[in-house]
């Protein structure tokens, strides 16, 4: 009996630049739940077509927000030939009864702990609508085929996920509606397991904060340190640099880069998160901290909240460049449904539409509170352009020359991105002026 696990592309005719593809792994999870008896093929769109003819009993597939309506496309058409259809990940987890307009079934949150339920009430006919385990058992070891993960990406790059769940319960951010408040860890002795058993050297750790449990982390990094690889991953700022231990650690232990959610570096904005940095001054410290034990900074920006202005464009290109970041990720704000940000700009009728394929990070989908939607818009990209441009890569490069060859690598890629996104101003100013 054949499953397809398909993980959907936003767009049909636009592919992401395969040296900015985040690896998968929850597929690849999902297959590994599965009993032999099923014959599993594991599908990702950016890279290969699905093919909606092909022999199968179940199709399972998992979206996140953007890529939704073409998830509910590819189910509609898969049960236009009758076959069962399962939806899960972030979006059918937030709105499963929206889902279930498409699917015979949603997993909402983990698959761990009711895939294989899930399989046994598929073959006796007893599908329910809705499966869920808030807590799932990480304790066991799932195989993955890492041949398979590393050679749809450049660089043979593996994920690896440790822990679930994130306790800061960000304004907007729906991690916490996936995994929950409380972090949950798999066994150290089971990711030292999946390092080894991929035989690879570069991997990618998916956490949302890689050392959100700070002893859990220490153990890890004291594990994986004699198996001198390389690996990049996310991390809270505040909780690495208060503890010279922990990034000592992080460092020997093989890091390369960390990416930084920095969101923002309006004071007013800082003040108003729920984090532990609140100046400026203590941010600068912090860069310069992580930069000294060798490990590259990609920060994560996001324009427009209610405070920002016009003036935050050029304002947060110029306190990067100034600290020699590495590189950086600028993003919109984009209010997931879910979020308190969602029901605060819809309670406000802020929304400018909820076609899900828009809510994408890149694409302005609501009313500013200090700008229109066009100069949000507009001001991301340029923002982008000046911190990719040349001169600031150059500029940069004085204080990331410890790792040269990655840091251009990382730019060049990011550069070739800025092109691409330059492209969509004109028809996004049509589109915008016509709402």
């Amino acid at each position: 009996m054949k499953i397809l696990l398909i993980s959907p592309t936003v767009d049909t005719e636009k592919r992401t630049n395969k040296g900015l593809m985040i690896p998968q792994l929850a597929l690849y999870i999902l297959e590994g739940l599965t009993p032999d008896r099923f014959d599993v093929e594991v599908i990702e769109e950016e890279t290969k077509k699905v093919n909606l003819e092909q022999e199968c009993a179940l199709v399972a597939i998992s979206c996140m927000t953007a890529n939704a309506p073409r998830a509910y496309q590819l189910c509609d058409d898969f049960q236009k030939r009758g076959k069962t259809v399962i939806l899960g990940g972030v979006h059918p987890t937030i709105l499963p009864d929206e889902a279930l307009l498409h699917a015979n079934a949603v997993v909402i949150g983990e698959a761990e702990g009711v895939w294989e339920t899930l399989l046994c009430d598929f073959e006796n006919n007893t599908l329910k609508q809705k499966y869920h385990n808030s807590n799932p058992d990480l304790e066991k070891y799932v195989r993955k085929d890492f041949k398979k993960i590393a050679s749809k990406r450049l660089f043979n790059i593996i994920p690896i996920l440790t822990t679930r769940g994130c306790p800061y319960n960000c304004d907007f951010c729906c991690v916490t509606n996936l995994f929950g408040q409380k972090i949950r860890h798999i066994s150290v002795e089971n990711i030292v397991r999946d390092i080894r058993e991929s035989q690879a050297k570069v991997f990618i750790f998916l956490d949302d904060n890689i050392i959100g449990n700070p002893a859990y982390a220490k153990a890890l990094f004291k594990a994986i340190k004699p198996l001198k690889i390389k690996w990049v991953g996310q991390a809270s700022i505040s909780l690495l640099v208060g503890d010279d231990e922990l990034i000592q650690l992080a460092a020997e232990s093989g890091c390369q880069s960390l990416f930084l959610g920095i969101e923002s570096v309006s004071v007013k904005q800082l003040l108003s998160m729920r984090k532990s940095i609140k100046e400026i001054q203590h941010l600068e410290h912090a860069f310069k901290k992580v930069k000294k034990m060798g490990i590259l900074i990609h920060a994560s920006i996001v324009f427009g909240f209610d405070d920002d202005t016009k003036e935050i464009f050029d304002e947060t290109v110029q306190f990067l460049v100034r600290n020699k970041v590495s590189t950086v990720s600028f993003n919109v704000l984009t209010p997931y449904p879910g979020t308190k940000v969602y029901e605060k700009l819809k309670n406000e009728d802020r929304l400018i539409t909820t076609d899900w394929k828009y809510y994408d990070h890149n694409t302005v989908v609501f009313k500013p509170k200090n700008m229109t939607p066009f100069e949000l818009q507009l001001g991301k990209i340029n923002a982008r352009k000046k911190f990719y441009s040349k001169t600031s890569v150059l500029k940069r490069l004085l204080g990331n020359w410890y790792k040269p060859f990655v840091y251009l690598s990382m730019n060049l890629g990011h550069m070739k991105q800025v092109k691409v996104e330059s492209r969509r101003i004109a028809n996004l100013k049509a589109n915008l002026l016509r709402q």
